[in-house]
């Protein structure tokens, strides 16, 4: 009876086995299958390899060879500074930048600083960016536990690498390198700007610091910072794109300048001319009048001198003055001085 009840048992137990994998096995083939009639289907394969999805394809090969190639442009200029010395590989970096030689990467520079911008003003990046660490930190500490409690070894720890991830030193030079070359590219350009070594770049310069003292009074810094990024990345792409205008009436405007800057040249030399005449007859005339009161001064100093003129009256006039002395009579005794 028992061994009956054995030998009945034991192959309804194969069999369920190999129903069960041969049910495995068929969900696998029929999941197999769909998915391949699924990217085999028309729709698919028009999707994946149509017009659309090679155009795709293309843009973000561009993308990608453009982002190397700006990437890659990071040498020294060959033309150094004024004063001799050796300019940046940033120099070279921001130059194609910004004058879009490369338009894709230009544009996503562009658009990155622009939504860096809106997000720094619109959202709370550093409460974001706690509240995102604090989750994080939760989670894994919560698995952790949980693991240990469940299974007596914690999840983490079994995700956890072997090896902790370091940064190389090379990698640590060159960002240090490229953090030192990036305060130098802006440290040399302020003092370029400042000692005029461009006098156009100069007075745009002045003219955005003179325009923003104004419009920081009106306008939020958020705004007076995508302003300047805005003039900064679309002036050289406008200037690109309408080159032969921009240079047609930048010739004109230098034409009528410098007819005008003739005219005021001819204008004053002919001035100055009639001005140096006028003084040459003026002082001519009082050089003449000079000489003449010279001449006048010599005459009278060298003329002879004025005979004296003879008295009027002569000595015979006036009568002999008496040459004896004056004899003095005896008064008598009895006489009185004075006669009553």
């Amino acid at each position: 009876m028992s061994d009956s009840f054995d030998t009945g048992v034991v192959p309804s137990i194969e069999k369920d086995t190999n129903t069960s994998a041969l049910s495995l096995d068929s969900a696998k083939n029929t999941a197999v299958n769909t998915a391949n009639a699924v990217q085999n289907h028309p729709i698919t394969q028009n999707i994946t390899n149509g017009p659309v999805a090679t155009n795709v394809k293309d843009q973000t090969a561009k993308t990608q060879s453009e982002l190397s190639s700006l990437a890659a442009s990071r040498t020294t200029p060959g033309a150094p500074a004024a004063t001799g010395q050796q300019l940046t590989h940033y120099h070279s970096f921001f130059t194609r930048l910004l004058s879009w030689e490369h338009p894709r990467a230009s544009g996503i520079a562009f658009a990155s600083v622009v939504a860096f911008i809106f997000a720094a003003r619109y959202l709370n990046i550093l409460r974001y960016g706690l509240k995102l660490t604090s989750w994080t930190l939760g989670a894994t500490v919560l698995a952790e536990a949980a693991g240990k409690a469940a299974f007596g070894k914690g999840l983490i720890t079994q995700i956890r690498p072997r090896k902790y991830y370091t940064i190389p030193k090379d990698s640590i030079d060159r960002l240090t390198g490229d953090i030192t070359e990036l305060i130098n590219f802006f440290v040399i350009e302020s003092q370029r700007i400042i000692f005029a070594e461009n006098v156009f770049a100069s007075a745009a310069a002045f003219l955005g610091a003179f325009i923003s003292y104004y419009l920081i009074k009106i306008v939020p810094f958020w705004g007076l910072t995508l302003l300047s990024t805005s003039l900064v990345f679309l002036t050289p792409l406008i200037y690109k794109t309408n080159k032969e205008v921009i240079d047609a009436q930048i010739a004109n405007v230098s034409s009528i300048v410098n007819q005008q800057t003739e005219q005021v040249k001819q204008l004053a030399s002919h001035h100055a001319a009639r001005a140096t005449e006028t003084t040459k007859a003026y002082a001519s005339d009082y050089s003449a009048k000079a000489q003449e009161i010279i001449g006048n001064a010599r005459g009278r100093s060298s003329s002879p001198s004025v005979e004296k003129k003879k008295p009027a009256y002569k000595s015979e006039d006036f009568p002999a003055a008496p040459k004896e002395g004056f004899k003095s009579e005896s008064l008598h005794e009895n006489e009185p001085l004075i006669s009553t």
